[in-house]
């Protein structure tokens, strides 16, 4: 076969093995294989460009990053449904229905999956557009983003003129249980719940982002279908799985009362499924009757949705005890007698942190309320105090850490109670993933998955032990080989000579961030000297107050901080600034940057401007001294205008820099 026709054949292939691994779960090809061929076509496509078509398998994750989102006016308006939250009120729905029809009523029940409705356009058999619900009427459109999900086909094996679909876009349990785990070594926020993760993921500008988080769909109704016919929605249901999507749950029940007893059912089996659910979707089956309903200006009368009420149950506290997370936050769960609630067995309640235990002043022993609503995770409500047996005592969070014994500190801002341990053995992964990180002692290639095979492996306790070791070590881990064994030697042989900014900011310092570590290094020069710092000396910094001239003396006289630096020393890491001292000519000017400056980009601006003691702030507001702007300048010169900041180009803040 000629190239051109190997294209095709590779697309053939690619497309069904992505049908079998994402919707019907039951792959074929091996990774290598697809792999393999995936990078073929790209060679092949890349060769002959002007093959390359929209529902091509290189095509799902774009290169473009989005300005933002267009609105998109829904052809067929994607309808909210009215809630019931009991079986009487479900009751009630169904004897509105009969009274309206004559004869039997047929109804579809389906899992209502917490994610975000969307609403999927083909024409012609091809994919050419998805969007956001919004608020029914009008959304945003997010094909990019929606092109990235597998389960989503770009082409359809029947190619109507015209086909709308709806399903609800959501992040698997085990992604998003793994995302959460990477985002909290890398010390970002978590996400509160799969739903806001999905949320935040669908609407990335940058179609690669949404790409990494490995949303999936359930498709759950035809919107519009130019060409073809349903008597009902199990027919349409049918066809959509005929055209390789990947289809709701559904069951098809003779009653309300064969409804409400699958909803019972649902409810019970949640946990089987690998979406969080927050309530049932019960719907007339037959699509004559559901014109002969219509809809009221809200909902359509054809439809609910059950919500499953929040289920309490009396326990008893047996215990309290402590988890020290990769962030080094303690966290107090109670060990509960076991209760049954929303289909599992509960054995233990989330305590959150000190302040909720003594709000509601939770002692071991009491007996209280828990809760399991949904899919989060058991709580206790309330303590039943006439129920509360003699002798009890508060309880309180300990003051050293309960796996490294290091002291423990509550956050400024918040209440959240830490380890301050430099190496403590809960914190591991966390401690390397930061030190090595990009702004920190940039270690290419030690990411989160080699700094877990490390640690696995037992090379590694500490960032100290990454100087220690060899290519032979490394070579057969996991995703290694002898050339990415050596690579990696190469980058931490390079980060011995990172600088002193970059380790400050490494040993993760409460309070000392990468600003504050170059500007502590600019002035002090070596750690040593830092480390001799008194408190007097610290705050004499810019920028540098009491909480964090103290949490800096903290943390020089923990035994454990001190053994990472030996460890360090020994290892032939600098301890050496590798900043320009700090000046004072912009001391207490604080400095906002926008649009293509003629000569240097804005990092290289920002550096000299912070060398001379100013700051550099992301948004314009009343206390910016100046705006400088360059070319295709924005809304932040627009503000500096409205707020008669002065405005400085590139060549006035040089002068001012004394640097013309």
């Amino acid at each position: 076969m000629d190239e051109k026709q190997e294209i095709q054949s590779l697309r053939r292939e690619l497309e069904q093995a992505n049908y079998e691994y994402y919707v019907l779960d039951n792959p074929s090809m091996s990774d290598y294989d697809f792999d393999h061929k995936l990078r073929r076509l790209e060679e092949l496509e890349a060769k002959y460009p002007e093959l390359v078509t929209p529902d091509s398998p290189t095509q799902r994750v774009g290169g473009k990053v989005a300005d933002g989102f267009a609105e998109v006016h829904h052809r067929v308006p994607l309808e909210s449904l009215q809630d019931v939250f009991s079986f009487e009120e479900l009751a009630d729905f169904g004897q509105r229905v009969q009274d309206a029809l004559t004869g039997g009523v047929e109804y579809d029940v389906e899992p209502k999956v917490d994610g975000l409705s969307v609403a999927l356009e083909y024409e012609n058999g091809l994919f050419v557009r998805g969007a956001t619900r919004g608020d029914g009427q009008v959304g945003e459109d997010v094909t990019e983003n929606l092109k990235t999900i597998p389960s989503i086909p770009l082409r359809l094996p029947e190619a109507l003129p015209s086909l709308i679909v709806r399903g609800e876009v959501f992040m698997p349990k085990k992604s998003f249980e793994q995302l959460n785990a990477d985002r909290e070594l890398r010390g970002e926020a978590l996400f509160a719940n799969p739903r806001n993760a999905a949320a935040g993921s669908l609407r990335q500008l940058d179609p690669k982002i949404a790409a990494s988080r490995k949303l999936d769909i359930r498709v759950f109704n035809v919107q519009w279908a130019e060409g073809k016919t349903f008597t009902t929605h199990t027919e349409t249901l049918e066809y959509l799985q005929e055209q390789r999507f990947k289809v709701i749950p559904h069951y098809t029940c003779h009653s309300i009362q064969e409804a409400a007893e699958r909803i019972a059912a649902l409810g019970d089996g949640r946990e089987e499924f690998p979406f969080d659910i927050d309530g049932a979707v019960v719907k007339v089956n037959n699509l004559a009757d559901r014109t002969t309903l219509g809809s009221t200006a809200k909902f359509p009368r054809w439809a609910a949705a059950y919500k499953y009420p929040p289920e309490q149950k009396e326990s008893v506290v047996e215990d309290i005890v402590v988890q020290v997370g990769r962030t080094g936050v303690l966290t107090p769960k109670a060990v509960i007698k076991a209760v049954r609630l929303a289909g599992t067995t509960v054995t233990n309640a989330t305590l959150h942190n000190q302040d909720f235990i003594t709000e509601k002043d939770i002692r071991i022993g009491d007996t209280v309320l828990v809760q399991k609503a949904g899919e989060i995770i058991p709580e206790i409500v309330s303590v039943i105090k006439d129920k509360r047996p003699e002798g009890t005592v508060p309880y309180h969070l300990p003051d050293h850490c309960p796996v490294c014994g290091a002291p423990v500190a509550r956050d400024e801002d918040g209440a959240h109670i830490r380890c301050t341990g430099a190496e403590c053995p809960a914190q591991r992964l966390r401690h390397i993933v930061h030190f090595a990180s990009r702004d920190a002692m940039d270690i290419e290639g030690l990411g989160p998955a080699v700094v877990e095979s490390l640690v696995g492996a037992g090379l590694v306790k500490g960032p100290g032990d990454l100087y220690s070791l060899t290519a032979d070590q490394v070579e057969p881990l996991e995703r290694m080989g002898k050339k990415s064994a050596e690579n990696l030697m190469a980058a931490i042989e390079k980060s011995k000579s990172a600088g002193l900014g970059r380790l400050l900011f490494a040993f993760g310092i409460r309070q000392v961030g990468q600003k504050a570590g170059k500007v502590l290094a600019g002035r002090f020069g070596t750690l040593d000297a830092l480390m001799n710092a008194g408190e007097e000396a610290l705050t004499a910094v810019p920028d540098i107050g009491g909480i964090t001239a103290k949490s800096l003396l903290d943390w020089f006289a923990n035994d454990q901080s001190r053994h990472l630096i030996e460890a360090l020393r020994q290892a032939g890491v600098s301890f050496d600034s590798t900043e320009a001292p700090v000046g004072d000519k912009l001391a207490g000017k604080t400095f906002v940057l926008t649009g293509a400056l003629p000569t240097m980009d804005r990092k290289e601006a920002a550096a000299l401007i912070e060398a001379q003691g100013g700051k550099v702030s992301g948004s314009v507001s009343k206390k910016t001294s100046y705006v400088v702007a360059g070319e295709a300048a924005g809304s932040k010169l627009q503000k500096a205008n409205d707020l008669g900041i002065p405005v400085l180009t590139e060549e006035e803040l040089l002068a001012l820099l004394g640097q013309e």
